[in-house]
This record gives C-alpha cells, sequence and structure tokens, in this order.
C-alpha cells in the first residue's frame, strides 16, 4: 500500500535518446522497490524540446548510455543546463550515469573521428575512442564497489560495450574483478563520488544488484527527510540465486 507521506521524484533524461542495453530497465528497478515499501515513485522524463526542467526539484536523475552519433545529438541540449545540473549535484541530488551519460559529465569524449564533444565539465575526467571501430571493451564485467555503509562492498554484475577509454579517474564506483573498466586491462571502473554513480555497466545495472538499487534508495530517501531510512527488506531470493550462479560462471 502507497505512504502518501513519502515519494521519490526521478527525472529521466533522454528515454528516447540514451535507452541501450536496457538501460530503462534501471527505471522499472527503482520504481518497483520503491513501490513494494510504500513510497510514490514519480517519473518525469525529459528530452529535447521538452519544458526546462528544475535538477533541484528531483531527488535522483537517472540518464542512460547512447553510440557517439545519439550524444552528439543531445550534447549541445544538455550543456544547456551545465549550471543547474552543477547546482543539484552540489545540493546532493543524487545522479545515476550510464555509459554514454557518464562521458558526458567530464571534460569532453573525443570520437573515432577525433570530433570533440564538449561535456559538462561537473566532473574533470575525459574520454577519448580508440580509432580502430573493432577495438571495443565489450563483455561481462564484475565490480567490487566499496559503497558506504550500511551497505559496504558488494560485488556488483554488469555488460560493457564501450569503444570510448575514460582518463582522470581518482575515485572510481569499483575495483574491476573481470572485464576491462574504464579503459582496456584497468583495474578500476566507472566514477564515484558522494552522490554520484558514472558506470560503464548495463544490462541494466539494478536489475543485476538489488543492494546497489537500495543503497540509492536509501541515501535519496535519507536525503529528502532527514532520517536514517530503515528499508524492508524484499524477497530477493530469485536474483540472490541468479547472482550466485553469475559469479560462479565467472570463477569468482
Amino acid at each position: 500500500m502507497e505512504n502518501p507521506e513519502k515519494e521519490l521524484k526521478i527525472l529521466y533524461l533522454y528515454p528516447d535518446i540514451l535507452e541501450l542495453y536496457g538501460d530503462f530497465g534501471n527505471i522499472q528497478v527503482l520504481k518497483y522497490r520503491l513501490e513494494k515499501r510504500g513510497v510514490k515513485a514519480t517519473i518525469e522524463p525529459y528530452s529535447i524540446g521538452d519544458a526546462t526542467p528544475n535538477f533541484n526539484n528531483y531527488d535522483l536523475v537517472f540518464a542512460g548510455g547512447g553510440a557517439d552519433q545519439e550524444q552528439s545529438i543531445l550534447a549541445t541540449d544538455l550543456v544547456k543546463y551545465k549550471n543547474s545540473i552543477k547546482e543539484a549535484v552540489k545540493n546532493g541530488v543524487f545522479f545515476l550515469l550510464i555509459c554514454g551519460a557518464y562521458q558526458l559529465f567530464g571534460k569532453y569524449y573525443k570520437d573515432v573521428n577525433g570530433t570533440i564533444i564538449p561535456g559538462l565539465e561537473i566532473f574533470d575526467y575525459y574520454t577519448e575512442a580508440i580509432e580502430d571501430r573493432k577495438k571495443r571493451c565489450i563483455g561481462n564485467i564484475v565490480i567490487e564497489a566499496n559503497l558506504p555503509a550500511p551497505t559496504g562492498s558488494t560485488k556488483v554484475i554488469g555488460f560493457e560495450n564501450h569503444g570510448g577509454q575514460t582518463y582522470g579517474i581518482t575515485t572510481p564506483f569499483g575495483k574491476v574483478l573481470k572485464g576491462n573498466g574504464n579503459k582496456f586491462g584497468d583495474t578500476e571502473e566507472g566514477f564515484f563520488h558522494k552522490n554520484v554513480i558514472a558506470t560503464y555497466l548495463h544490462g541494466p545495472l539494478l536489475s543485476k544488484n538489488p543492494a546497489l538499487a537500495d543503497y540509492i534508495i536509501k541515501h535519496c530517501l535519507d536525503r529528502k527527510y532527514n532520517i536514517d531510512t530503515q528499508l524492508e527488506p524484499l524477497n530477493d531470493s530469485f536474483i540472490d540465486k541468479c547472482r550466485k550462479q553469475l559469479l560462479t560462471r565467472f570463477e569468482l
């Protein structure tokens, strides 16, 4: 039963453009896990041509992945909100950024043709694509993410497929146990900064990693209501079995 006293507002950026490998599933997982606990999930999409969003009015902002062409199309639109996004990050709004969105929050993205797509410069990292289009970081990936208490260390499972190589990461999302990460053969994956998780993991990310989904939910509820939220446990026995099977297959 829905609890009208609690609600999380989620801004879903460019659902018609950034939606590789089932990234929309992350929104579905968040909605499901919120509503199972009686928390209202209000999801508002934004894309090119829509009314200007006020990023500070949301508890969580989500953006998925896209190819070079999609990134170049939306980059010009997104940069209009650079200052508003910076303010929202500073004010604690949670941002979950997947692949292409991850890259756009850095200084720039250089595509395979050498064209520079300016980023939002929210953070200091940058991404450059390898000229050989056939060379990509692709396949299943597992990282060890050390999240703040009470979640702590957790294995995060996903799928990566990116030609871009991201440099300048000082606070990674996790340590690579299987796969490539930010660059070919890297030991680190993604970017983590207080209320921002940026990662190359598709799949969708949250469907394979309920502990991560709950970490994000708790963080947002704690911030909004200034409480130490105690999330009611959900029955994750099926996904736990799937995770165990995957980690065994990956010899982890």
